[in-house]
Order: structure tokens, then C-alpha cells, then sequence
């Protein structure tokens, strides 16, 4: 598909009634918004991360993509970060209760990176499966329609070739964009990954595939891999952090965390939740929500005779160690999908790989514990 023709990708996603959620550019930041044409794309933009560190600016091109993963994923659209779950309703002195049936909006999210696209499985293992099992959120995966686009590029903190969750899709998806751009050509290879995405482009005005198209998309693949210099090492992950629960590293950590609950925010994966209820200042309604929660909190663990991790030492860890090695105990697999935004949002600059690997070095050097 060549670049003039971008525009009917996003009118034909309207015609089929889709609210379409993708990259828009603010005054600080790239994130998720809603595109109602192409120039809300931040088209010749894209950003800087580092450590701590988040800066956008100018491209020498006009890429639509030509970015890094934005602060935010698609959790918050498919797992809102405050829902309303029951009303309760009291009329002459009897309760009814009503659950919530939200109305379910029909999302296309486009520019989804593969790193967010495997964060979203794990998200499914977890809300559609078991006793977690989240009927709105079945409903709302169920009616999404999911454009990747491959990245083309990979910042200072990305370590998703780590992980095995990019920088190439490789299914999940309807439709899979990877942008070409050079200074003679500038088009979209497009692979289709479902019936509905074969349907959305069979009115689109698109040319046949040329071998040179597709070595020009693998080049762009490959800039991503060749660019990525972060890494982190998984082999017996979960057992490197069962056997040393009391490292002195977790100290040296919780000198630097201030404990803010960022990296929780800005993490795909992440999906603790706590409970809410309200009721009216005349008694006769009340409502019980469900908002995001963090495991920095105190009150996150808190009993009766008060709170399980009462410091920052033993809260880091317990973060870290659920995503790195109790998750693969929870739910088969790993936590984390290497996109880097708890190292890029973190305020103090921690960075998880720099952890990991200390941990590994100074538990083989025989680092007292």
C-alpha cells in the first residue's frame, strides 16, 4: 500500500464502525489516542529513551511509525483502569442488585508493537480463563481488531529479542504493516492475519508484492534487531530468584526505589486490581468498582495486624520476582515482554536488566546472601 493511500486503511476501519485507538503525539509524549484521520499519526516524529529518560523530536522523513513504544498499551482500553462491577439499589427496604453490563465499544488498535501484542495474550491467560474470568473483557478482546506494525527501529531500553516477543509479529494480529521509507519510495507490506483483516483491505487500492518488497521489509526488521543492545538473560530466570531471596542486591535496589508504582502503571502485563465500594449520602445506592492497584502500596498487603511488606525492599522484590519467576509458576510463561517502559518511566532510572544481571554475577562470585 503506498503512502498517499494510508488514509483509506483508517476511513474503511470507520465504515466498519471501529473507534480507532492509536499513536498521537502530545506536547511531551507519543501515546495512545483516539485517530479520527491520518495527520493525528505523529507523522515525522520520534522519541528518545533512556534510563529515567523520555524526549521526542523531528525525523530527517515523514514515518508514521517511526517511534518506540508510548507510555501506554493497549491494557488500559481492554482492562480500564477503573470499572464499575455492581450497583446496589435500596427501595422500601429491600436491596437490588445489578450487575454491570458495560457497553462495549468496538476498538481497532493500530501501531501495535509485537512486544504489546504478546502482553496482551498473557492478559487474555489471565482474564478469560479461571476464576479471573472477565466477561467485559472477553467481550472486548473478542470485538478488537489489531493492526501491528513491525518496528523499524528499537531504543536504548528495549530487550524484547530477549524475551522471544519481537520485534517481528509473527500472528495474533489481523493486519501487520511494516513501513518502508527511504528517499525515493515510501509504501506499507501488509500481511494478513485473519478473515477480517483480509476483508478490511480487499477494497483498498494495493499493488502485488515485489522481491524487493519484501527484502526492503526484512532490512527494516533487521535495523530493529541490530539497533537492540539491551539483554537480558532468562536461562533458569526463576530459579535464580528463588535461591536468592535475602541478596544483599535487593538492599542496594531499594536504596534507589522511591517506591511510586510507575513501572506497574506503564507495564503491559501488569493486572493487580483492588475492590471499592461507595454508597450515597442518603443510603439508598450504593456501587462497587474495580480500579488498578499496585504491589508498592502498603495497603496492597495489608491485614488485620497490618501490612505483609512494609518496606520498599521487600515490595520491589515482590514485583519483580511475580513478573520474572511466579508468573511461569501462575500461568506458564514469563511476565515480562522486554519493552522497556518501566526502565525508560522509572524516575530514578532502574533498570531490570541491570538487576538481573547483577544478581546472576554476584550470586555465582559468592556475594554474601
Amino acid at each position: 500500500m503506498q503512502r498517499q493511500d494510508f488514509g483509506k486503511l483508517i476511513d474503511a476501519l470507520h465504515q466498519e464502525g471501529y473507534t480507532i485507538i492509536g499513536p498521537v503525539l502530545s506536547e511531551t509524549a507519543i501515546s495512545y489516542g483516539e485517530i479520527q484521520s491520518e495527520m493525528d499519526l505523529p507523522i515525522g516524529w520520534t522519541d528518545i529513551q533512556e534510563a529515567g529518560k523520555y524526549q521526542i523530536k523531528r525525523r530527517p522523513d515523514e514515518a508514521l511509525f517511526g517511534y518506540n513504544v508510548g507510555f501506554q498499551s493497549m491494557k488500559k482500553y481492554l482492562f480500564p483502569p477503573r470499572q464499575r462491577l455492581l450497583t446496589v439499589d435500596k427501595k422500601a427496604g429491600r436491596l437490588t442488585f445489578v450487575e454491570e453490563n458495560p457497553q462495549i465499544q468496538k476498538y481497532a488498535f493500530l501501531g501495535v508493537r509485537s512486544c504489546d501484542l504478546h502482553a496482551a495474550l498473557i492478559q487474555d491467560k489471565i482474564f478469560s480463563e479461571g476464576k479471573s474470568r472477565d466477561k467485559a473483557y472477553v467481550r472486548r478482546r473478542e470485538e478488537a481488531f489489531v493492526i501491528v506494525v513491525q518496528c523499524g527501529q528499537s531504543s536504548s531500553c528495549c530487550f524484547c529479542l530477549s524475551m522471544g516477543t519481537g520485534p517481528k509479529a509473527e500472528g495474533g494480529f489481523d493486519l501487520a504493516l511494516t513501513e518502508c521509507i527511504d528517499q525515493q519510495q515510501h509504501f506499507f507490506l501488509i500481511e494478513i492475519g485473519s478473515s477480517r483483516g483480509e476483508k478490511l483491505i480487499s477494497s483498498l487500492p494495493l499493488r502485488d508484492v515485489k522481491e524487493e518488497d519484501l527484502l526492503f521489509a526484512a532490512r527494516v526488521i533487521e535495523n530493529a534487531k541490530t539497533q537492540m543492545t539491551k539483554v537480558m538473560d532468562t536461562a533458569g530466570i526463576k530459579e535464580l530468584f528463588y535461591n536468592n531471596w535475602e541478596h544483599s542486591r535487593w538492599d542496594d535496589v531499594a536504596s534507589r526505589c522511591i517506591a511510586c508504582s510507575t513501572c506497574t502503571l506503564v507495564c503491559p502485563t501488569c493486572f493487580c486490581w483492588t475492590i471499592e465500594d461507595s454508597v450515597s449520602l442518603n443510603e439508598q445506592k450504593a456501587e462497587r468498582w474495580r480500579r488498578w492497584d499496585f504491589c508498592y502500596s502498603m495497603e496492597f498487603s495489608h491485614l488485620p495486624s497490618g501490612s505483609v511488606r512494609s518496606s520498599i525492599k521487600s515490595r520491589y522484590r515482590q514485583w519483580l520476582s511475580h513478573k520474572l519467576a511466579s508468573w511461569i509458576d501462575q500461568f506458564g510463561m514469563s511476565g515480562c515482554v522486554g519493552c522497556g517502559r518501566c526502565i525508560t518511566w522509572c524516575p530514578v532510572g532502574i533498570d531490570i536488566t541491570e538487576e538481573v544481571a547483577a544478581l546472576r554475577v554476584q550470586s555465582k562470585e559468592g556475594v554474601s546472601q
